[in-house]
């Protein structure tokens, strides 16, 4: 079956947009095939700096035919309707209808249509055109002398040439004629800008991959980034050093690059006086290169690891000599910024928070800072820390925001205040709170665990959740422009990974009403409860994410009604390992059939019909007095677990029921003949059903 190969080649494409171009050209493509019955066995997607390229295969030679049936107006219908039928079914008049008879409505026109399939290439001719024109670059330009016109052809960057041919193996390639803008499409390309820039004549992707590989192109980027990664290793292994391996400036020097050479670089050891992640940033954002750190130490060393584009004549010395001396330049800005932040201590930095807004109706930095602190002294013991070092830590947390490091590279704030808190004489925990009263900031960040830092960072993250529920800004659906569903996880992190019980509900009631005040606002008394489901919703995506199944996670949530997020964890998991044993399935079994018979029964006699205690006098059968002491039993030692938090007791507790409901179900018969046995029995179910549910709602389980 033949193949489409579809080739774009223009100027430069920014890398950050590379992935996402080969994504939607794939999908628009391939979206369109199906649509026409073009249905293909397998697709890939390529692209480098200049070009996005299509490859489907095993396409069929033609659309399939298609029969339609399609019924038309009553024979005695309007002329009009009738003229619409013969226009909407492709007819040129009444006689291509056939008539027929419908028992109910008499008779009326129907038309019998066949179309014939489209060849392939015609298809691919008409498909392809408008999705080059509209394709959604997030940027894009006009050029040349056409560019004056609205409806001139917009690309990323200019557009020099398309190639787009249709065939098999075994056959002649053909061309897919078709124009976009003055260009049109054809079977040449380009290789490498300097080293191969000629016209390459390609029919097929066989010999198009191959040809730009003579031509000193790398077509598959996950290739290019291999390349990079063990040259760099072996590079840097040669000179008895380590790469710092950046998968994130990977993939961008790998979309840099059409034929990745590696080459190492050095600067002076004097900038190693400078924090090794100042000299990283520095390094990554302004020349895209990778740093070096010895193998024994550590320490980062003073040479780097850069990507060029060509293989040099002179083996690219020049070239590491021209990166070197940009890097060093901005080596040198940094060492700078690094100096002049040092002589400011972060407390005569506050001063300057009071110039930058927050949030236009939260206030200024500084204010906030003053929120943080508060809420963190009262965080603080609860976490185990000390309040005065959480206040002092919160207080200077925002300060390195208006040094001139942070404002250079922003990536670096809080990491900057540890350094300048550890140079001023502030305590270690302190200095620690600093930097990571940020964390996490994604899902493989760590989240904090020094006792200081938990109370600084959960401070941060409940002032910012609690203000912009107070302003009514909300995430909703997919938007949350102010990452606080981030901020959420944020917390039930902190909270799960260091294993705190903490009170959500009181802080954020408390907290709300304080920031409201300070800011002017209304208060709410629905953000304690609003913002404690948002934070449980936040859990239940983190465990279903770790494999928890929904119907635990609804059998544990609504039971609960609390805010302590460590306990609903705890008892997912417990309850998660229990249904999944023996005594756990039997009981879920039992339990089910208990409250099967309570539903079925309640209708008889209304609902809450059984709630009474059962009385002892009526228990008939043995089971049933085993049964009543294990309930009774159940029910206390789960609730003293349950206080205790301890849940893996609890679900032992409910283990010990599954003998004695087994029983009671093989020997005794709840709806005896008997009206008074047969209640007393129904509200010994209640019973069980009321000792189980004070664990979770058993009911939402399936199995």
């Amino acid at each position: 079956m033949p193949d489409l190969l579809l080739e774009l080649f223009s100027e430069e494409i920014p890398a950050r947009m590379q992935a996402q171009a080969a994504q939607d050209l794939q999908r628009l493509v391939t979206d369109g095939l199906v649509e026409r019955g073009l249905l293909y066995e397998g697709c890939v997607a390529h692209v480098t700096p200049r070009r996005l390229c299509l490859h489907v295969v095993g396409l069929p030679v033609q659309q399939p035919d298609v029969s339609e049936v399609r019924k038309g107006p009553r024979v005695s219908a309007p002329q009009a309707a009738v003229d619409g039928f013969l226009k909407s079914a492709g007819l040129a008049s009444l006689d291509q209808a056939a008539i027929e008879n419908d028992p109910k409505k008499g008779d009326f026109y129907v038309a019998h249509i066949h179309k014939a399939g489209q060849r392939a290439q015609d298809v691919l001719a008409e498909l392809l055109p408008p999705i080059l024109k509209n394709f959604p670059w997030p940027k894009s330009m006009r050029w040349g002398a056409g560019s004056a016109h609205a409806d001139a052809l917009r690309w990323v960057r200019p557009l020099h040439s398309i190639v787009c041919t249709f065939g098999s193996e075994t056959s002649e390639a053909e061309i897919i004629a078709f124009t976009l803008g003055d260009i049109a499409s054809g079977n040449v390309t380009y290789g490498h800008r300097f080293m191969a820039p000629g016209a390459i004549k390609v029919r097929r992707f066989s010999d198009y991959v191959s040809s730009l590989m003579n031509a000193r192109v790398v077509l598959d980027a996950a290739r290019r980034r291999d390349i990079i990664l063990h040259d760099a290793k072996n590079l840097a292994f040669a000179a008895g050093l380590e790469l710092v391996e950046d998968e994130g400036l990977l993939a961008e020097v790998a979309g840099l690059t059409e034929w990745p050479v590696v080459l190492m670089g050095r600067f002076d050891e004097s900038f190693l006086e400078i924090p090794p992640e100042v000299i990283r940033a520095t390094i990554r954002a302004n020349q895209k290169c990778f740093v070096l750190k010895e193998i024994d130490s550590g320490k980062l060393a003073n040479r780097f690891i850069m990507v060029s584009n060509l293989i040099a004549s002179d083996g690219g010395k020049a070239i590491a000599e021209g990166n070197g001396r940009v890097v060093r330049a901005r080596l040198s800005d940094a060492q700078f910024f690094w100096k002049s932040d040092l002589k400011v201590k972060l407390e005569d930095r506050l001063p300057r928070l009071e110039k930058i807004v927050f949030q236009e109706k939260l206030g200024t930095q500084a204010a906030r800072v003053g929120r943080i602190m508060d809420l963190a002294g009262k965080l603080a013991p609860l976490v185990g820390a000390d309040a005065g070092e959480a206040m002092r830590a919160a207080r200077l947390a925002k300060a390195d925001l208006v040094s001139e490091m942070v404002g250079e590279f922003p990536e670096l704030q809080g990491l900057m205040g540890r350094y300048y808190a550890l140079a001023q004489g502030e305590t270690k925990a302190v200095a620690t709170a600093i930097e990571d009263h940020y964390r996490p900031q994604g899902p493989t960040d760590r989240a904090p665990n020094d006792a200081v830092a938990i109370a600084v960072a959960l401070a941060d993250k409940l002032d910012t959740l609690i203000g912009f529920w107070a302003i009514d800004e909300k995430p909703t659906g997919s938007k949350d422009p102010y990452a606080l569903r981030r901020a959420a996880l944020g917390i039930v992190r902190i909270v799960l990974e260091n294993r705190l019980h903490l009170p959500l509900a009181a802080l954020i009631e408390g907290h709300s009403k304080a920031l409201c005040a300070a800011c002017g606002l209304a208060a709410q008394a629905e953000i304690a409860p609003s913002l404690v489901s948002f934070l449980q919703d936040r859990l239940k995506v983190w465990l279903r994410e770790r494999g928890r199944a929904h119907d635990v996670l609804e059998a544990v949530f609504p039971t609960l009604q609390q805010d302590d997020i460590l306990v609903m964890n705890e008892l997912t998991d417990a309850l998660t390992a229990f249904v999944a044993t023996d005594d756990g399935k039997n009981l879920l079994a039992g339990y089910k059939r208990a409250t099967n018979i309570l539903r079925a029964e309640e209708k008889k006699d209304g609902a809450g019909a059984f709630d009474a205690h059962h009385a002892p006098s009526l228990r008939v059968e043995p089971e049933e007095d085993k049964l009543a002491a294990a309930i009774k039993r159940a029910r206390e030692t789960g609730a003293e677990c349950m206080l205790a938090h301890d849940y893996v007791g609890a679900m032992r507790a409910l283990s010990h029921l599954r003998a004695p409901v087994d029983a009671f179900f093989d020997a005794v018969t709840v709806n005896d003949p008997k009206p008074l046995v047969r209640r007393n029995r129904l509200q010994l179910l209640n019973e069980l059903r009321q000792a189980m549910n004070q664990v979770a709602d058993f009911s939402k389980i399936g199995g």
